[in-house]
């Protein structure tokens, strides 16, 4: 049995479409601070939209609809009258490297300059905070004045999660952040997540089930639209679930 936990993040009868057409409906589920939240489920399940509506990002998606209630240390995120303020505390990372055409080091301090931040050592402290979190930076350390664009694949990923960090996020959300890396990238972000759990609570959307089970303390399985079931992840790679689906997509009988 799943312990009782206050929630950091609370989502309430959400349901989403694109136009009218259904694309999530009635997922009731809830993040606790410090804690890795896995989402798996095949291609067109509704996990990239299901994310996306916990910072409002939906309101930069045409067509995107968005009912029931999604609640931030109790509060409604619609309620929010700064969507921007917001997201500096929801951050995202999406699957490919979206860098600024900024330096690596203009890159991380875009949204703090943004936030009002003008003091130079205020500045380069962030910029080393953020590189060392996200494992980058003995690799840049000597230039950070050149392009983030120049960075390997692996580098601009670890680079998206140092620009995330630099607001201070309290929960991040990754979504299937492995897909334009190399594996040895890959385990190198798993360790800054391990890491990230002990600041803040993280949301981790995969199409790799194993690494659900590496880092998720819980995993939500969705398909077809749906939220299938949601529990602790070892119990659920044991065997123990709910939904003989949940089995069937673990052992690898469709996705």
């Amino acid at each position: 049995m799943v312990e009782s936990f206050v929630s950091k993040l609370e989502v309430k009868n959400l349901a989403i479409s694109y136009r009218g057409a259904p694309a999530l409906s009635a997922v009731n589920l809830n993040l606790a601070p410090n804690e890795i939240l896995g989402i798996i489920g095949p291609a067109n399940a509704g996990k990239t939209s299901f994310l996306k509506a916990l910072n409002r990002m939906d309101e930069m998606t045409p067509g995107m609809e968005v009912e029931g209630t999604v609640l931030l240390d109790g509060m409604d995120v619609r309620s929010w009258r700064n969507p921007y303020a917001l997201r500096r505390k929801v951050g995202v990372v999406f699957p490919l490297p979206v860098g600024l055409p900024l330096s690596i080091r203009d890159n991380v301090t875009f949204a703090p300059r943004m936030a009002g931040v003008r003091s130079n050592q205020d500045l380069d402290g962030i910029v080393e905070k953020c590189l060392r979190r996200a494992a980058l930076w003995d690799e840049v350390k000597d230039r950070l004045d050149s392009l983030g664009s120049l960075l390997s694949g692996g580098q601009q990923q670890r680079l998206t999660i140092a620009r995330a960090l630099s607001q201070d996020p309290e929960i991040l959300l990754l979504d299937e952040f492995s897909i334009a890396v190399d594996p040895v990238t890959t385990m190198r972000i798993e360790e800054v997540l391990k890491e990230l759990k002990e600041e803040m609570a993280i949301i981790l959307v995969t199409n790799l089930t194993q690494q659900a089970r590496r880092l998720a303390d819980r995993t939500a399985f969705f398909l077809s639209g749906q939220m299938v079931e949601v529990g602790e992840t070892e119990a659920l790679f044991q065997g123990k679930v709910e939904d003989p689906r949940t089995q069937q997509y673990l052992e690898g009988s469709f996705g």
